[in-house]
């Protein structure tokens, strides 16, 4: 026989949603639901650590850019002002500050000073401006700045690029490779040669020019001529390459059997051809 509890659980629920809301703390698995009456927390138990400035000069040129000045016309009285409160306000906060900090302190109050003092009308143009050194450092330092930006947005390895390794996987054959002897292989080629040969088929054409033909054409053209025929003239250009080596042939062939001369009044001069004897 079970005992229905379905009524005691919903009590329970409530109870614990209520303990878990009193506790402040749990203390060694024990719950704290009050704060100890000697409890002491000092001041500087809590520190909260902010990013800063890297340097005077990072400063200042924080200063300038938030102002929208030029650096070349910087208004040494507004930024050593706000340089100074931002120098309090970390004393203020109980930082630790660099004497680089000082430093800088202390020369923007000597340009803000001499640039108060009046000068001379005859030593106007040999001072230089008190505010050129800080220029000077504050450009350069602008742009070793802005080279260091721009070499941190390219991609670093293991921090935007990383890089992929993957093994080989091991070659496993379904099948081993067949034992063939190499002079089988040589034998199963020489069968198929001969078999490739027993289709092959050989066309007789007859020549379409004859050098005999073109001797005797050469001959009749040299006979009825009455004067020297140029060389050129016994070629065709319309038989193409073929016409030209047949002529050509042919010519050779009648000289060799004294039948043609060639005749050349001087060098690089056009080359004639008459008959033998004449």
């Amino acid at each position: 026989m079970g005992v229905d509890t379905s009524d005691d659980s919903a009590p329970r629920l409530v109870r614990a949603r209520r303990e878990s809301a009193d506790t402040l703390a749990l203390v060694a698995g024990e719950a704290v639901r009050e704060l100890p009456t000697d409890l002491y927390i000092p001041p500087d138990a809590l520190e909260v650590f902010l990013e800063t400035f890297e340097g005077p000069l990072d400063l200042l040129l924080y200063l300038i850019r938030r102002e929208n000045l030029d650096i070349l016309d910087v208004k040494v009285a507004e930024i050593t002002q706000q340089y100074m409160n931002y120098v309090d306000l970390m004393s203020e906060m109980q930082l630790e500050l660099a004497g680089e900090y000082l430093v800088m302190a202390a020369m923007l109050a000597e340009i803000k000073s001499r640039m108060l003092l009046p000068r001379l009308a005859h030593a106007e143009e040999d001072e230089h401006d008190p505010r050129a050194e800080l220029i000077r450092r504050l450009q350069e330092y602008e742009q070793i700045k802005l080279a260091a930006e721009g070499v941190a947005a390219l991609a670093r390895l293991e921090r935007d690029i990383f890089t992929a390794h993957a093994e080989k996987p091991e070659l496993v054959r379904q099948h081993s490779d067949p034992v063939v002897d190499m002079k089988e292989v040589l034998v199963a080629l020489a069968n198929v040669l001969k078999r490739a040969e027993m289709y092959e088929r050989h066309a007789v054409q007859l020549e379409a020019l004859s050098v005999a033909e073109r001797m005797q054409e050469i001959l009749s053209t040299v006979s009825d001529a009455t004067d020297f025929v140029p060389f050129a003239h016994l070629f065709t250009a319309e038989e193409g390459r073929m016409g030209v080596v047949v002529t050509f042939l042919a010519l050779m062939e009648l000289i060799r059997e004294a039948l043609l001369d060639l005749v050349q009044n001087q060098p690089f001069a056009p080359i004639y051809v008459r008959a033998a004897g004449e």
